[in-house]
């Protein structure tokens, strides 16, 4: 059977849920600002990836395109990390500025792809879960 609109808005409303929750939750160790920007990002993933998962649940590249767009979002609203030093050339500028961005970058990311995991992981284990034989119990 097809799902109503209404079964749909709520399971793209779970979606929204629980990527934001799982973003939130893995981004407190780093902060409760970054864990709630984590946290809305993860929110807006989890709508995106319930809609792309209708369109085409096969595309897995652009699964993880979509993964790196709010990634990339979500690095945009960050803060300056580290000063660009004005009285240095560029290239030992960038090698004293790159390590500390990088890392910041990755620990901005991680909360949203673990958020992606986590999602896609319970979609696939509900998935095997469903398609288990069930035995026949006799009275």
């Amino acid at each position: 059977t097809t799902p109503s609109r209404a079964q749909l808005r709520l399971r793209s409303i779970a979606w929204a849920l629980a990527a934001g929750a799982s973003a939130l939750l893995l981004g407190l160790p780093l902060g409760l600002e970054a864990a709630l920007r984590a946290g809305g990002c993860g929110f807006f993933y989890g709508l995106l990836a319930f809609h792309l998962q209708r369109v085409d649940p096969d595309d897995s590249h652009l699964q993880a395109g979509l993964v790196g767009a709010v990634c990339g979002i979500h690095s945009l609203a960050l803060p300056a990390l580290s000063p660009w030093p004005l009285s240095t050339p560029v290239a030992p500028a960038l090698a004293q500025v790159a390590p500390t961005v990088m890392m910041e970058l990755v620990r901005a990311w991680l909360p949203l792809i673990g958020a992606a995991l986590v999602l896609h992981g319970s979609q696939a284990l509900s998935r095997v879960l469903a398609a288990r034989p069930q035995a026949v119990r006799r009275p």
